[in-house]
């Protein structure tokens, strides 16, 4: 009786060791597996990246020279100068630094506004009961369908109509066009998305208990919600701000004066009808994209989170 015992201590512990002698094989072939998985996968990124960002760099590096022929494709600079700059930053061939500060009134604008609106829209469309509250909210979204050339001519017609392009005063002329270009985009359908989903994920028991306080409905938006939504109403501000930073096509369309443009519209007067000086207007592309890498680094934590919070909410 005590040989059995031993023998089948010792089967058992030999297939105990067979048994793990299996899971490392099989947890060597997962990392294996994995690894490979992960190369391959960060290959595919790093050659996405790559091709991303080569129409940068190649504008980078051709706003650096100083002859040559810029339709070719580069990995270095065929020389280096700071010519293309400085005829930026002199301003005798567009208005740079009046373009920069239309530019910054335009962002300021738009973005304060658009965020308001969009936060305030949101909170009844996802805290409030009212009927036909889904519905307005999904009609609303079926726009989103809609390109945003399909409203040019009523967005036009209705800027002619409010006035905004008149000529009275300087200074209200100025506030007039600047409003021209931001009206048109006050109505974001992606920020009131991302907002009535950052709305959906506050708990609605402290609504509830702020209204049996006394607290009016604009106290709990302002007090409640506005904190626990601030990651994505950043998020929602930094994509706010790339947009109205890169307004080109409206205004074009709109303002009058040259001088009162934004700088990626003013820099198509880089751009004459017999000669186009092409590294300026590299050197000017270079210039306008730094501001939106700026902003993106400052906020890039706020805007992940925001995004992610939306997205769960």
């Amino acid at each position: 009786m005590p040989e059995m015992t031993v023998t089948q201590a010792s089967t058992h512990e030999s297939a105990m060791l067979e048994h793990a002698r299996v899971a490392a094989a099989l947890k060597a072939r997962r990392q294996r597996n994995t690894r490979l998985t992960n190369v391959v996968a960060y290959s595919v990124l790093i050659v996405i990246a790559l091709i991303m960002l080569y129409p940068f760099y190649w504008t980078l590096i051709t706003s650096f020279e100083p002859t040559g022929n810029i339709y070719e494709a580069k990995l270095l600079p065929k020389g280096f100068s700071l010519r293309n700059y400085a005829e930026i930053f002199s301003g005798t061939t567009v208005p740079f630094w009046r373009l920069i500060v239309n530019s910054l009134v335009i962002c300021t604008l738009g973005v304060t506004l658009t965020v308001t609106l969009a936060a305030l829209a949101a909170y009844p469309l996802s805290k409030m009961h009212f009927p036909g509250r889904d519905l307005i909210f999904y009609a609303i979204l079926v726009l989103m369908v809609l390109p945003n050339e399909s409203g040019l001519i009523v967005n036009y017609i209705t800027t002619i109509k409010l006035g905004l392009l008149q000529q009275t005063n300087p200074v209200v002329d100025a506030i007039r066009q600047y409003m021209a270009v931001v009206l048109p985009g006050l109505a974001s359908i992606v920020g009131l998305f991302l907002l009535r989903q950052a709305y959906l994920s506050v708990p609605q028991e402290l609504i509830e208990a702020a209204r049996i306080d006394g607290a009016p409905e604009l106290t709990i938006w302002r007090r409640v919600l506005l904190p626990l939504a601030l990651p994505t109403i950043v998020a929602f501000s930094i994509l706010e701000f790339v947009a109205y930073w890169n307004s080109f096509l409206w205004a074009r369309i709109m303002l009058p004066d040259k001088n009162m443009m934004p700088l990626s519209a003013g820099l198509l007067e880089l751009s004459g009808t017999f000669s186009t000086n092409s590294r300026a207007v590299m050197a000017g592309a270079v210039i306008t994209i730094i501001p939106i890498l700026i902003v993106f680094m400052l906020g890039q934590k706020y805007f992940m989170k925001g995004l992610e919070g939306a997205v769960k909410g």
